[in-house]
């Protein structure tokens, strides 16, 4: 089964690499890079921006940062079959819809990145989430990985792609 769940994320993974030309782990061209209304002077990529929403000192930073870089216009797409399935626009909608719901349904629901790959305005984010239903006490772990599409500084779209299979034999 584990074998079956890392073939499929890798595939996964290779799908959707083939989207992007001119892979890096880290991408430093001028387009990437913005200078923050926050610092002034501190630049930060695509990259650095994806990852201040999962590496704070905290859940609560982690929002913070995430609300700092979405727009009205950020398209959040939680993927089919996942309980909170659907397409949000802006943070209200997102916290809402996705955020709220994670907080009150699940215990110590969290991600946890295994890596990044950057390329342009795209930047994915792969891992593994984990938690507890609140209703059902049942403990899963899932695959997953996550695309942000971003430009000038702000989050254009996120997308999530899991196995939603193990969430919902968890509910």
């Amino acid at each position: 089964m584990r074998q079956t769940q890392t073939l499929i994320m890798t595939i996964v993974m290779s799908l959707m690499l083939q989207s992007c030309s001119s892979l890096s782990t880290a991408s430093t061209s001028t387009a990437d890079k913005y200078e923050t209304a926050n610092t002034g002077t501190k630049t930060m990529t695509n990259l650095d921006i994806v990852k201040s929403t999962y590496e704070g000192k905290s859940s609560e930073e982690n929002g913070k940062n995430l609300k700092r870089y979405i727009t009205a216009d950020t398209r959040w797409t939680e993927a089919a079959g996942f309980p909170y399935a659907g397409t949000y626009q802006g943070f209200d909608e997102i916290e809402k819809n996705v955020f709220a719901r994670l907080g009150s349904e699940w215990n110590d629901y969290k991600f946890i990145v295994e890596d990044y790959v950057a390329a342009g305005d795209k930047v994915f984010a792969y891992g593994t989430y984990s938690g507890t239903y609140k209703a059902s006490g049942k403990f899963f772990t899932a695959r997953v990985a996550h695309l942000w599409i971003l430009n000038n500084g702000k989050i254009k779209s996120f997308e999530q792609f899991v196995d939603s299979k193990t969430v919902r034999d968890a509910m």
